[in-house]
């Protein structure tokens, strides 16, 4: 399967590491800059994303607000007799959902995929077929012990963990059989505000880490109550100025940089086949 839609994955096999927020904020932050985008929600069961999508549809009709949305499709895990057949169901809706992105009116230049918090079947699949994996990850040793096994004394890297195994099988996989490269990047959520030693250690580590593990880093989102506001609204960073039950706020204003800066980090518009310079969708949308 090919696609001409760029695809961005989030994906941490750790339950409450912000996939879904950044998931979020990443296609809204695109469709702002142009893009047309469509997101999938592979853990439908737990429905994070799509509850995300439901709140903000509602909001919006509620206030008569004109805000951009991605095309949705949540994808539940199927039920069949066997594990073969199962997988081959899970794999045929994800195909079937990449296909109806592809066809829909204008098509989509980015897809963003929210992955489950445990590792599956599907989840496995949409590692395979990203373009850019976002790994967001709580600036904790806990979660740092998803990427690596980590000596507690000398600090020194033991082995992958089991997720970075996988991600190296599917970026080998991949290669082997498309010859395209994944670029995967670890972002660092919930950053304390404050230079602590803890903190130090943890980003002293991640480097050593991504340079084993050949990833990229970025600073993620601060622990902001915000995000959990935006979240029953459906509502994002990107949108604030134009939600009328939220006031602009120096937090909020710095929650929004972090945002922008994940954004440039992805680097939409260094992406072979991407426009360059795209008008906003506000500019678009006034226009």
């Amino acid at each position: 399967m090919t696609t001409k839609a760029h695809i961005i994955v989030l994906g941490n096999v750790k339950g409450g590491s912000g996939k879904s927020t950044t998931a979020m904020h990443v296609a809204i932050g695109l469709i702002r800059l142009g893009y047309r985008v469509g997101t999938i929600d592979l853990d439908a069961r737990q429905g994070s994303l799509t509850r995300y999508m439901a709140n903000r549809f509602e909001y919006v009709a509620r206030h008569k607000l004109a805000l951009p949305s991605p095309i949705h499709f949540p994808i539940e895990q199927a039920k069949a007799a066997t594990t073969d057949e199962q997988n081959q169901i899970d794999r045929n809706f994800l195909l079937m959902a990449f296909a109806e992105l592809e066809n829909a009116p204008g098509k989509v230049d980015f897809i963003v995929i929210d992955t489950p918090g445990a590792e599956t079947f599907l989840g496995q699949l949409a590692h395979y077929y990203a373009d850019t994996l976002i790994t967001p990850m709580n600036d904790s040793f806990v979660d740092l012990d998803v990427l690596a096994r980590i000596d507690p004394t000398s600090f020194e890297i033991i082995a992958p963990s089991i997720y970075t195994r996988m991600v190296s099988e599917q970026r080998e996989s991949r290669y082997a059989q498309t010859g395209e490269t994944i670029d995967w990047i670890v972002m660092r959520n919930r950053l304390s505000s404050l230079d602590a030693r803890n903190k130090r250690d943890i980003g002293e580590l991640l480097e050593k880490v991504a340079q084993k593990f050949d990833f990229r880093l970025s600073a993620g989102f601060g622990e902001r109550v915000v995000f959990r506001e935006l979240f029953l609204k459906g509502m994002t960073l990107l949108d604030i100025k134009e939600d009328p039950d939220h006031k602009m706020t120096i937090s909020a204003i710095s929650a929004r940089q972090e945002v922008r800066d994940l954004l440039r980090c992805i680097g939409p518009e260094t992406i072979k086949g991407y426009p360059q310079k795209m008008t906003s969708y506000q500019d678009r949308h006034q226009a």
